[in-house]
Protein backbone atom coordinates (compact mmCIF):
# COMPACT_ATOMS: atom_id res chain seq x y z
CA UNK A 1 0.00 0.00 0.00
CA UNK A 2 1.62 3.67 -0.98
CA UNK A 3 1.47 5.37 2.32
CA UNK A 4 0.93 8.69 1.09
CA UNK A 5 -2.40 7.87 -1.50
CA UNK A 6 -5.73 8.19 1.16
CA UNK A 7 -7.61 5.77 0.24
CA UNK A 8 -11.72 5.62 0.58
CA UNK A 9 -12.41 2.27 0.42
CA UNK A 10 -14.57 0.40 -2.39
CA UNK A 11 -18.42 1.40 -2.38
CA UNK A 12 -17.97 4.22 0.39
CA UNK A 13 -18.50 7.89 0.24
CA UNK A 14 -15.75 10.42 0.37
CA UNK A 15 -15.48 11.36 4.26
CA UNK A 16 -17.98 14.48 4.83
CA UNK A 17 -18.00 16.87 7.83
CA UNK A 18 -21.57 15.32 8.53
CA UNK A 19 -19.85 13.18 10.88
CA UNK A 20 -18.24 16.27 13.34
CA UNK A 21 -21.49 16.43 14.79
CA UNK A 22 -22.20 16.78 18.31
CA UNK A 23 -25.10 15.31 19.47
CA UNK A 24 -26.40 16.95 21.94
CA UNK A 25 -29.87 18.65 21.86
CA UNK A 26 -29.73 22.03 23.08
CA UNK A 27 -32.86 21.83 24.25
CA UNK A 28 -32.48 19.21 26.88
CA UNK A 29 -32.62 20.32 30.33
CA UNK A 30 -31.18 18.12 33.20
CA UNK A 31 -31.10 20.55 35.81
CA UNK A 32 -33.10 19.69 39.55
CA UNK A 33 -32.60 15.76 38.41
CA UNK A 34 -31.09 13.15 40.39
CA UNK A 35 -28.58 11.10 37.86
CA UNK A 36 -26.71 8.22 38.49
CA UNK A 37 -24.10 6.25 36.50
CA UNK A 38 -22.87 3.49 36.85
CA UNK A 39 -19.12 2.37 35.94
CA UNK A 40 -18.69 6.01 36.20
CA UNK A 41 -15.29 6.32 36.69
CA UNK A 42 -14.62 4.25 33.62
CA UNK A 43 -13.63 6.78 30.33
CA UNK A 44 -17.53 6.76 29.13
CA UNK A 45 -18.51 7.83 33.19
CA UNK A 46 -15.79 10.28 33.41
CA UNK A 47 -16.15 12.02 29.99
CA UNK A 48 -19.99 11.87 31.30
CA UNK A 49 -19.45 13.86 34.37
CA UNK A 50 -17.66 16.92 32.52
CA UNK A 51 -20.38 17.58 30.21
CA UNK A 52 -23.36 17.44 32.44
CA UNK A 53 -21.54 19.67 34.83
CA UNK A 54 -20.11 21.55 31.81
CA UNK A 55 -24.11 22.20 30.89
CA UNK A 56 -26.10 21.68 33.55
CA UNK A 57 -26.70 21.97 37.23
CA UNK A 58 -28.13 18.56 38.46
CA UNK A 59 -29.76 18.26 41.91
CA UNK A 60 -27.42 15.16 42.84
CA UNK A 61 -25.26 13.30 40.30
CA UNK A 62 -23.76 9.71 41.84
CA UNK A 63 -20.75 8.14 40.60
CA UNK A 64 -21.84 4.59 41.25
CA UNK A 65 -18.17 2.20 40.70
CA UNK A 66 -16.14 -0.33 42.58
CA UNK A 67 -12.94 0.89 42.39
CA UNK A 68 -11.91 2.93 45.33
CA UNK A 69 -8.50 4.54 44.33
CA UNK A 70 -10.63 5.67 40.92
CA UNK A 71 -13.17 7.31 42.73
CA UNK A 72 -10.48 9.70 44.95
CA UNK A 73 -9.18 10.23 42.05
CA UNK A 74 -12.64 11.26 40.80
CA UNK A 75 -13.37 13.25 43.89
CA UNK A 76 -10.02 15.37 43.53
CA UNK A 77 -11.11 16.31 40.13
CA UNK A 78 -14.53 17.10 41.04
CA UNK A 79 -14.80 17.98 44.47
CA UNK A 80 -17.80 18.35 46.55
CA UNK A 81 -17.03 21.50 47.91
CA UNK A 82 -17.15 23.12 44.47
CA UNK A 83 -19.89 20.72 43.18
CA UNK A 84 -21.87 20.57 45.95
CA UNK A 85 -24.35 17.88 44.10
CA UNK A 86 -21.69 15.35 43.43
CA UNK A 87 -22.04 11.87 45.42
CA UNK A 88 -19.64 8.76 45.34
CA UNK A 89 -21.03 5.45 46.01
CA UNK A 90 -18.55 2.73 46.29
CA UNK A 91 -20.66 -0.48 44.56
CA UNK A 92 -20.53 -3.22 42.38
CA UNK A 93 -23.43 -3.91 40.01
CA UNK A 94 -23.36 -7.36 40.76
CA UNK A 95 -24.48 -6.77 44.90
CA UNK A 96 -28.43 -6.23 44.06
CA UNK A 97 -28.69 -5.00 47.67
CA UNK A 98 -26.37 -1.75 47.28
CA UNK A 99 -27.93 -0.81 44.02
CA UNK A 100 -31.08 -0.69 45.22
CA UNK A 101 -29.71 1.42 48.17
CA UNK A 102 -28.24 3.64 45.68
CA UNK A 103 -30.95 4.29 43.82
CA UNK A 104 -33.38 5.65 46.12
CA UNK A 105 -34.61 9.06 44.93
CA UNK A 106 -33.00 8.94 41.39
CA UNK A 107 -34.42 10.10 38.02
CA UNK A 108 -32.73 8.60 35.59
CA UNK A 109 -29.65 5.79 35.52
CA UNK A 110 -27.51 5.66 33.09
CA UNK A 111 -25.52 1.94 33.10
CA UNK A 112 -21.84 1.98 31.84
CA UNK A 113 -20.38 -0.72 34.11
CA UNK A 114 -19.70 -3.65 31.96
CA UNK A 115 -16.52 -6.06 31.32
CA UNK A 116 -15.94 -4.68 27.84
CA UNK A 117 -12.00 -6.61 26.65
CA UNK A 118 -12.94 -9.51 24.10
CA UNK A 119 -10.05 -11.20 25.18
CA UNK A 120 -10.62 -11.11 28.54
CA UNK A 121 -13.94 -11.95 28.41
CA UNK A 122 -13.31 -14.99 26.86
CA UNK A 123 -10.42 -16.27 29.18
CA UNK A 124 -12.71 -15.28 31.90
CA UNK A 125 -16.59 -16.17 31.00
CA UNK A 126 -18.22 -16.60 34.50
CA UNK A 127 -17.21 -13.04 35.50
CA UNK A 128 -18.19 -11.48 32.31
CA UNK A 129 -21.64 -13.07 32.80
CA UNK A 130 -22.05 -12.01 36.45
CA UNK A 131 -21.23 -8.41 35.03
CA UNK A 132 -22.83 -8.06 32.29
CA UNK A 133 -25.84 -10.26 32.55
CA UNK A 134 -26.56 -10.89 35.92
CA UNK A 135 -25.31 -6.67 36.50
CA UNK A 136 -28.28 -6.09 33.73
CA UNK A 137 -30.60 -8.07 35.70
CA UNK A 138 -29.82 -6.33 38.83
CA UNK A 139 -29.83 -2.61 37.39
CA UNK A 140 -33.72 -3.51 36.02
CA UNK A 141 -34.40 -4.98 39.37
CA UNK A 142 -33.21 -1.95 41.84
CA UNK A 143 -34.59 0.97 39.17
CA UNK A 144 -38.21 -0.77 38.99
CA UNK A 145 -37.91 -0.92 43.18
CA UNK A 146 -36.50 2.64 43.36
CA UNK A 147 -39.08 4.27 41.10
CA UNK A 148 -36.37 5.29 38.57
CA UNK A 149 -37.92 6.95 35.74
CA UNK A 150 -35.73 6.48 32.85
CA UNK A 151 -32.84 3.92 32.55
CA UNK A 152 -30.35 3.83 29.35
CA UNK A 153 -27.97 1.23 28.87
CA UNK A 154 -24.51 1.01 26.61
CA UNK A 155 -24.05 -1.17 24.23
CA UNK A 156 -21.85 -2.06 21.73
CA UNK A 157 -21.77 -2.92 17.51
CA UNK A 158 -20.43 -6.56 19.21
CA UNK A 159 -23.81 -7.24 20.40
CA UNK A 160 -25.10 -7.65 16.85
CA UNK A 161 -24.67 -10.97 15.37
CA UNK A 162 -22.05 -11.51 18.13
CA UNK A 163 -19.21 -14.37 17.70
CA UNK A 164 -17.83 -13.47 21.08
CA UNK A 165 -18.73 -14.08 24.73
CA UNK A 166 -18.34 -10.36 25.14
CA UNK A 167 -20.74 -9.42 22.57
CA UNK A 168 -23.58 -12.47 23.50
CA UNK A 169 -23.01 -11.65 26.98
CA UNK A 170 -23.95 -7.45 25.66
CA UNK A 171 -26.63 -9.13 23.63
CA UNK A 172 -28.69 -10.79 26.31
CA UNK A 173 -27.89 -7.31 28.79
CA UNK A 174 -29.77 -4.97 26.04
CA UNK A 175 -32.50 -8.15 25.68
CA UNK A 176 -33.37 -7.71 29.35
CA UNK A 177 -33.17 -3.88 29.38
CA UNK A 178 -35.77 -4.06 26.51
CA UNK A 179 -38.04 -6.75 27.90
CA UNK A 180 -37.69 -4.50 31.16
CA UNK A 181 -40.33 -2.15 30.00
CA UNK A 182 -43.01 -5.20 29.80
CA UNK A 183 -42.15 -5.48 33.83
CA UNK A 184 -42.27 -2.35 34.76
CA UNK A 185 -46.13 -1.25 34.19
CA UNK A 186 -47.22 1.66 31.77
CA UNK A 187 -46.63 4.38 34.02
CA UNK A 188 -43.46 2.91 35.32
CA UNK A 189 -39.48 2.83 34.74
CA UNK A 190 -38.50 3.33 31.45
CA UNK A 191 -35.61 1.33 29.51
CA UNK A 192 -33.61 2.16 26.30
CA UNK A 193 -29.94 0.97 24.73
CA UNK A 194 -27.79 3.01 22.87
CA UNK A 195 -25.60 1.09 20.86
CA UNK A 196 -22.37 2.44 19.37
CA UNK A 197 -18.71 1.55 17.74
CA UNK A 198 -15.48 1.73 18.86
CA UNK A 199 -14.48 5.12 21.24
CA UNK A 200 -11.72 7.20 19.84
CA UNK A 201 -9.34 7.69 23.42
CA UNK A 202 -11.00 5.20 25.34
CA UNK A 203 -9.06 3.26 28.04
CA UNK A 204 -7.72 0.00 26.34
CA UNK A 205 -8.47 0.63 22.70
CA UNK A 206 -6.26 0.38 19.37
CA UNK A 207 -5.41 4.28 19.54
CA UNK A 208 -3.97 3.98 23.24
CA UNK A 209 -2.38 0.89 22.02
CA UNK A 210 -0.87 2.39 18.97
CA UNK A 211 0.38 5.45 20.71
CA UNK A 212 2.50 3.64 23.07
CA UNK A 213 4.06 1.85 20.39
CA UNK A 214 5.17 4.45 18.58
CA UNK A 215 6.25 6.78 21.51
CA UNK A 216 8.57 3.28 22.55
CA UNK A 217 9.97 3.46 18.84
CA UNK A 218 8.36 0.36 17.42
CA UNK A 219 9.88 -0.10 13.71
CA UNK A 220 6.03 -1.61 13.13
CA UNK A 221 2.52 -1.26 13.85
CA UNK A 222 0.93 -4.65 14.25
CA UNK A 223 -1.99 -5.38 11.57
CA UNK A 224 -4.91 -8.16 12.44
CA UNK A 225 -6.05 -8.14 8.90
CA UNK A 226 -5.99 -5.35 5.72
CA UNK A 227 -9.58 -5.30 5.26
CA UNK A 228 -10.75 -4.62 8.68
CA UNK A 229 -13.05 -1.98 9.20
CA UNK A 230 -14.21 0.00 12.57
CA UNK A 231 -17.08 2.01 13.34
CA UNK A 232 -15.27 5.08 15.39
CA UNK A 233 -17.21 7.55 17.57
CA UNK A 234 -15.67 10.34 20.08
CA UNK A 235 -15.86 10.06 24.18
CA UNK A 236 -17.57 13.54 23.32
CA UNK A 237 -20.19 12.45 20.86
CA UNK A 238 -20.94 9.47 22.86
CA UNK A 239 -21.85 11.30 26.17
CA UNK A 240 -23.45 13.76 23.80
CA UNK A 241 -25.86 11.14 22.20
CA UNK A 242 -26.71 9.36 25.40
CA UNK A 243 -28.00 13.05 27.18
CA UNK A 244 -29.60 13.42 23.43
CA UNK A 245 -31.42 10.07 23.70
CA UNK A 246 -33.01 10.28 27.08
CA UNK A 247 -35.64 12.90 26.86
CA UNK A 248 -37.05 11.30 23.26
CA UNK A 249 -36.79 7.56 24.84
CA UNK A 250 -40.17 5.64 25.05
CA UNK A 251 -39.13 2.54 25.94
CA UNK A 252 -37.74 -0.26 24.47
CA UNK A 253 -35.79 1.14 21.71
CA UNK A 254 -32.25 0.60 20.74
CA UNK A 255 -30.47 3.62 19.69
CA UNK A 256 -27.46 3.71 17.24
CA UNK A 257 -25.95 6.81 15.89
CA UNK A 258 -24.66 7.44 12.45
CA UNK A 259 -20.68 7.19 12.67
CA UNK A 260 -17.94 6.70 10.32
CA UNK A 261 -15.94 3.79 9.70
CA UNK A 262 -12.43 3.60 8.69
CA UNK A 263 -10.13 1.18 7.32
CA UNK A 264 -7.58 -0.27 10.12
CA UNK A 265 -4.80 0.35 7.61
CA UNK A 266 -5.53 4.06 7.19
CA UNK A 267 -6.10 4.10 11.17
CA UNK A 268 -2.73 3.16 11.31
CA UNK A 269 -1.51 5.70 8.70
CA UNK A 270 -2.95 8.69 9.86
CA UNK A 271 -0.85 8.09 13.80
CA UNK A 272 2.33 7.13 11.76
CA UNK A 273 2.86 7.25 7.86
CA UNK A 274 6.37 6.37 7.91
CA UNK A 275 5.89 2.93 9.74
CA UNK A 276 5.76 -0.19 8.43
CA UNK A 277 2.68 -2.61 9.10
CA UNK A 278 2.94 -6.43 10.32
CA UNK A 279 -0.30 -8.79 9.63
CA UNK A 280 -0.64 -10.83 12.45
CA UNK A 281 -3.52 -12.44 11.98
CA UNK A 282 -7.36 -11.83 13.24
CA UNK A 283 -7.61 -12.60 17.19
CA UNK A 284 -10.11 -15.29 18.61
CA UNK A 285 -13.95 -13.45 18.74
CA UNK A 286 -12.76 -10.48 16.50
CA UNK A 287 -14.84 -9.98 13.20
CA UNK A 288 -13.32 -8.62 9.56
CA UNK A 289 -16.42 -5.67 9.87
CA UNK A 290 -18.20 -4.82 12.48
CA UNK A 291 -22.55 -4.94 12.90
CA UNK A 292 -24.74 -2.00 14.83
CA UNK A 293 -27.89 -3.08 12.54
CA UNK A 294 -28.31 -6.52 10.76
CA UNK A 295 -30.84 -7.61 8.06
CA UNK A 296 -33.02 -9.53 10.69
CA UNK A 297 -33.08 -6.25 12.70
CA UNK A 298 -33.99 -3.77 9.73
CA UNK A 299 -37.72 -4.58 9.57
CA UNK A 300 -38.37 -2.30 12.66
CA UNK A 301 -35.70 0.56 12.12
CA UNK A 302 -36.60 3.59 11.61
CA UNK A 303 -34.01 6.75 10.00
CA UNK A 304 -34.43 9.78 12.15
CA UNK A 305 -31.89 11.63 10.65
CA UNK A 306 -28.45 11.75 12.72
CA UNK A 307 -29.19 8.05 14.09
CA UNK A 308 -31.21 5.09 13.45
CA UNK A 309 -33.97 3.74 16.25
CA UNK A 310 -34.35 0.15 16.31
CA UNK A 311 -37.98 -0.28 17.65
CA UNK A 312 -39.00 -3.32 19.71
CA UNK A 313 -41.80 -5.34 18.55
CA UNK A 314 -43.92 -4.73 21.94
CA UNK A 315 -47.71 -4.86 20.79
CA UNK A 316 -48.23 -1.60 22.44
CA UNK A 317 -45.62 -0.25 20.35
CA UNK A 318 -48.27 0.11 17.23
CA UNK A 319 -49.23 3.66 18.47
CA UNK A 320 -47.08 6.30 16.77
CA UNK A 321 -43.89 7.02 17.94
CA UNK A 322 -44.04 11.39 17.68
CA UNK A 323 -40.56 10.62 16.23
CA UNK A 324 -40.17 13.88 13.81
CA UNK A 325 -39.57 12.81 10.13
CA UNK A 326 -38.82 9.20 10.83
CA UNK A 327 -38.41 7.19 7.86
CA UNK A 328 -38.20 3.23 7.17
CA UNK A 329 -35.08 1.56 6.18
CA UNK A 330 -35.39 -1.16 3.12
CA UNK A 331 -35.79 -4.21 4.49
CA UNK A 332 -32.83 -5.75 3.30
CA UNK A 333 -30.74 -2.45 4.87
CA UNK A 334 -27.66 -3.51 7.15
CA UNK A 335 -25.25 -0.97 8.83
CA UNK A 336 -22.14 -2.43 8.98
CA UNK A 337 -19.02 -1.03 8.68
CA UNK A 338 -17.95 -1.80 5.62
CA UNK A 339 -21.54 -0.86 4.28
CA UNK A 340 -21.42 2.51 5.67
CA UNK A 341 -22.35 5.90 3.39
CA UNK A 342 -19.41 7.69 5.59
CA UNK A 343 -16.12 6.79 5.72
CA UNK A 344 -13.38 8.65 8.11
CA UNK A 345 -10.08 9.62 6.41
CA UNK A 346 -6.70 10.42 7.89
CA UNK A 347 -7.11 14.30 7.87
CA UNK A 348 -10.70 13.52 9.54
CA UNK A 349 -8.97 11.01 12.26
CA UNK A 350 -6.33 14.07 12.85
CA UNK A 351 -9.28 16.42 13.69
CA UNK A 352 -10.77 14.14 16.24
CA UNK A 353 -7.65 13.11 17.59
CA UNK A 354 -7.07 16.94 18.45
CA UNK A 355 -10.80 17.42 19.63
CA UNK A 356 -10.05 14.74 22.26
CA UNK A 357 -5.77 16.12 23.44
CA UNK A 358 -6.27 17.18 27.14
Amino acid sequence: MNIEQDITPAGGASAAPSFYRDFLDKETDFNGKVILVTGGTGSFGRHFLKQVVSHYTPKRLIVFSRDEMKQYELAQEFPTDRYPFMRYFIGDVRNAERLEMAMRGVDYVIHAAAMKHVSIAEYNPFECIHTNVMGAENVVRAAIGAGVKRVIALSTDKAANPINLYGASKLASDKIFIAANNLSGGNGCRFSVVRYGNVIGSRGSVLTYFQKLIEEGAPELPITDARMTRFWITLTQGVNFVLSCLPMMRGGEIFVPKIPSMLITEFAIALAPTLKHKVIGIRPGEKIHEVMISSDDARTTVDLGDRYVIQPAFAWWSRPTGYKNAKKVAEDFVYSSDRNDEWMGREDLRHYLKDIAP
